[in-house]
């Protein structure tokens, strides 16, 4: 070639660097070059680019010209070729695919050998996860069954949830996973179910792979989090050698409660080995002072179809001062949850549910809190638990199928715990401004009155009256969840700086219903993770600074209730045991013998805090002792941590209930909240319990009081060491020694909003 170059490098010059860096590049992986000019070649005839027969005439030409070797001259020409025909970008994708089918191959060889170690696995991982994603993959159902051990290994091992995980969790999520995964060098470990639930919800409605939802992807969120793996729990457990814990599970339950009371003092006395220490205190340096959540993640915990609903403890830490205090206190809150694994609620829990033998173990999930400090106050602006299906239709205009959210002001823990005198916003997604208050004057009866916050100055979560939280954080926050009681009207500020005070206010939430996309968020998160577990979901969430952050994702446990009920006509009203307008579910209960009664005229007189406890505890040794199942009816909330409001009592004294009557005569002040979306109620729907309201000085409901006094009281037979003490408070009645041949019948009936409990001679055994 003579002469200026000029005119060649204005018509090849960016093909020739082009063609230059992408040998340099496959020059890089000597060992990778012919498997990458195969998929050069491949995709070259796949776009129609070049054919076998052209490909061979090229290097027979160039043959013939004395050009040599035809394999030599075929893979310049396919190269040459390739980088003619593709950008910088896609050359670099398709290398990079070559060199993650290496990778991949050596992962799949990895992860299938038996006895591998936990640390070549993370080391083949990390090699492959190390070459860029681009946008070439490797194939899906090679890379499906890499997913399937990959979670097995450090997620779940439960096949339902791997079932859905594997078509959302990608290889890299599990990579990244790790990173952020804390563990004991010498026992492998997974990050249990809580935290699987959270990582396979965010993926589903954000996927790596494939279209995303844009309004999802702007709104939606999770906290930064960490895991504390199931292996830090069994060798704390092996270090300190408590072994005897792992077989108190079958034990009765009077020794399991003992051994548990006993059980903090172990725990505090024990210690994480040393090298498990500096890894807690390099992770405190790491995150600095925010606010932190431990929640406990066992490996049962979030599973389909059992929820484990509030069994575990979760601990917050206001995280804050020098390291060595807040390494006390994030060890002493690990041991907590770590403890709570041998509690008599999860142990009983898991008797009734068939789960007793399994090897459970506790993982910890640690999040940084979502909200943000007001002086010493932290909490977001909204939290709570949003349902894909709503049981809860007080109108035939709501559907079932868009759910219903349960909304606190701060914290969540408000809306998940049956919390004394306060209530939360009811938010049928269908029709977000329906409420189930008849006046302006319910709407404020009935709202939320106290606020959850964690205190940075005592670490402890506290509730302070709504004005005191609202005032604190600001106009917005007003304008947002507050509305004002004007001349027996409810009525929304228009604006963020109207001259209202906070006192003369409540909660309704109603301009942040209206005004921003939570609804319409809400809508499609539940929607689409029901369709992709393939049953009813339920979400715990907080809303802050403009973003929906996804707490936990569970499957909702089911109910077989009736297509329809029909209350018959012409029942004696002599026999009338209750008559009731709430009703969550259809229901026709039968045969049922026994009736177990806390007066709550009775209840309201005691006025030591300890017999109020005592009446709970009796009703848990009713509970144990009944041989068949039974109606339960008191004052009030059962299992409110407010004594004053209700019998406190917990999954293990009520499980065999049939039914749960929470009965609140107006005089009483014990008003029951529909408990709908707490822990408490999770219990009784997977317990098969039929909760029901009665306001017995409302029209439609009715208790007939002296049909039960009718009754003699069988105390005796059940607890006969508390009977002359509490026969007056607690009353027992066998309906066959009574009345032989006579029972109890129930029957709910959603779609008109009627329920009734009468006496009948019985026609067969007990259904539903």
């Amino acid at each position: 070639m003579k002469g200026d170059l000029s005119e060649y490098i204005n018509l090849c010059g960016d093909l020739v660097v082009r063609f230059h860096e992408m040998l340099m590049k496959m020059g890089s992986y000597p060992e990778l070059i012919s498997e990458m000019r195969a998929l050069f070649l491949e995709v070259l005839k796949n776009r129609g680019m070049v054919a076998d027969e052209l490909i061979e005439k090229w290097v027979q030409r160039l043959i013939r010209d004395g050009r040599g070797d035809p394999e030599r001259l075929k893979a310049a020409l396919v190269d040459f070729a390739f980088a003619a025909a593709f950008s910088e970008e896609e050359i670099e994708n398709h290398i990079n695919l070559v060199r993650k089918r290496d990778r991949f191959r050596n992962l799949w060889r990895v992860v299938n050998t038996e006895g591998v170690s936990q640390k070549k696995v993370i080391k083949a991982l990390k090699e492959f996860c190390s070459i860029p994603e681009g946008n070439l993959y490797i194939d899906p159902g090679d890379a499906e069954g890499v997913r399937v051990v990959l979670i097995q290994r450090f997620i779940s091992t439960h096949l339902p949830f791997v079932g859905v995980a594997k078509k959302h969790i990608t290889i890299r999520d599990v990579d990244e996973l790790i990173d952020r995964t804390y563990s004991s060098p010498r026992k492998v470990g997974l990050v249990g179910g809580k935290a699987a639930g959270m990582i396979l919800a965010y993926r589903i409605l954000v996927p790596r792979l494939g279209n995303r939802d844009p309004e999802l992807e702007k709104y939606l969120t999770i906290p930064e989090s960490y895991y504390f793996n199931s292996g830090i729990f069994s060798e704390f457990i092996e270090y300190n050698n408590l072994h005897h814990f792992r077989t108190q599970k079958y034990r009765s339950r009077e020794e399991i409660e003992e051994d548990y009371r006993n059980i903090a003092e172990l725990f505090k006395q024990a210690r994480f080995p040393p090298d498990t220490v500096t890894m807690f205190a390099d992770f405190l340096e790491k995150i600095g002072e925010v606010p932190l959540i431990l929640r406990s993640s066992s490996l049962l915990e979030d599973s389909f179809g059992h929820a484990f609903s509030g069994k575990y403890d979760s601990v917050f830490l206001a995280n804050q001062g020098p390291l060595e205090k807040r390494l006390d206190e994030f060890i002493w809150g690990l041991k907590q949850v770590h403890m709570s694994t041998y509690g008599p609620d999860p142990i009983l829990y898991r008797r009734d549910h068939g789960l007793l033998d399994f090897d459970e173990k506790m993982s910890v999930l640690v999040q940084k809190v979502v909200g943000r400090r007001y002086g010493n106050y932290f909490m977001p602006f909204a939290s709570g638990v949003a349902f894909s299906r709503n049981m809860y239709r007080w109108s035939p205009r709501i559907r079932k199928e868009d759910g219903i959210v349960r909304l606190v002001l701060g914290l969540g823990t408000r809306a998940v715990d049956r919390v004394g005198g306060d209530y939360a916003r009811l938010v049928p997604l269908s029709h977000p401004q329906l409420r189930p208050e008849g006046n302006a004057q319910q709407i404020v009866k009935y709202s939320q009155k106290f606020v959850d916050v964690l205190n940075l100055n005592t670490g402890k979560v506290e509730a302070v009256p709504f004005f005191e939280a609202i005032d604190v954080m600001g106009p917005k926050a007003a304008h947002l969840a507050l509305s004002y009681y004007r001349n027996g009207y409810i009525q929304k500020p228009t604006t963020f700086y109207e001259e209202n005070s906070p006192e003369t206010g409540c909660i309704t939430f109603d301009n942040f219903l209206e005004k921003t996309p939570f609804v319409r968020i809400m809508k499609k998160v539940l929607r689409k993770l029901e369709q992709e577990y393939g049953r009813p979901v339920d979400v715990e969430f907080a809303w802050e600074n403009d973003r929906l952050y996804l707490l936990q994702c569970r499957t909702l446990a089911s109910r077989d209730e009736p297509d329809y009920v029909v209350i018959p006509s012409g029942i004696d009203s002599a026999k009338i045991v209750f008559k009731n307008n709430r009703v969550l579910f259809n229901a026709d209960l039968r045969n049922i013998r026994y009736i177990v009664f806390v007066d709550p005229r009775e209840y309201r007189e005691i006025r030591s805090g300890e017999e109020r406890i005592a009446v709970g505890r009796i009703v848990g040794m009713v509970n144990r002792a009944l041989d068949d199942k039974y109606a339960l009816f008191g004052p009030g909330r059962w299992g409110s941590n407010d004594l004053r409001l209700g019998v406190r009592v917990g999954y293990q004294d009520i499980n065999r209930a049939v039914i749960l009557g929470e009965i609140a005569f107006e005089q009483e002040g014990m008003t029951p909240e529909v408990s709908f979306g707490t822990h408490f109620f999770n219990d009784l729907i997977e317990a098969r319990i039929v909760p029901v309201a009665i306001f017995p000085d409302e029209p439609e409901n009715f208790f007939n009081e002296s049909l039960l006094e009718h009754f003699p009281n069988e105390l005796f037979r059940f607890a006969p060491d508390y009977y002359e003490k509490f026969y007056r408070i607690l009353k027992i009645i066998d309906l066959e020694n009574a009345q032989p041949g006579t029972r109890l019948r129930i029957l709910q009936d959603v779609e008109n909003q009627k329920g009734i409990g009468y006496l009948e001679v019985s026609a067969g055994k007990f259904r539903e």
